[in-house]
């Protein structure tokens, strides 16, 4: 099996998991800079292609957002795939190294906090989960 057709395949098959979960996938510094200085909350998902994103960030994206409160817009960007996008959201997480996978919290297009790559890998699903769920009780209105 040709390597660059496998990768491919284990891409598109992330960003189609992310997708359907609801999340709008920021591809260009433009889309990202429009998407992060809406009002209100957003939750920016930096998926990967590692294990934990797959076996745990994806999962807890999709399922942290079946909740009372949730942020008013999800999106998402591919770390080491659409790599300017990711250097541009990285730009707004002021004060959090790049981590992949993670999920960066904002209110109004400034960071509130964030679940870096260590809060992800070697938990499991349901535990981020219920730490993006706190965030969201916090900082989120009811919908």
């Amino acid at each position: 099996m040709d390597f660059n057709i496998f990768m491919n395949d284990v891409v598109n098959a992330a960003r189609e998991d992310i997708r359907e979960a609801g999340y709008e996938e920021l591809t260009t510094p433009e889309a990202v800079d429009e998407a992060l200085s809406r009002k209100g909350t957003t939750l920016v998902m930096v998926n990967s292609v590692c294990g934990c994103a797959g076996g745990i960030a994806r999962p807890a994206a999709a399922n942290a957002v079946h909740y009372d409160k949730r942020p008013d817009h999800l999106v998402t960007v591919f770390a080491g795939q659409d790599k300017e996008a990711t250097e541009r959201a990285r730009t707004y997480f002021e004060g959090y190294p790049p981590s992949s996978p993670s999920f960066a919290f904002l209110k109004d297009g400034k960071i509130v906090t964030m679940l870096e790559r260590h809060d992800i890998e070697g938990h499991n699903a349901i535990d981020v989960i219920g730490n993006l769920q706190q965030i969201f009780e916090q900082h989120c209105e009811e919908v």
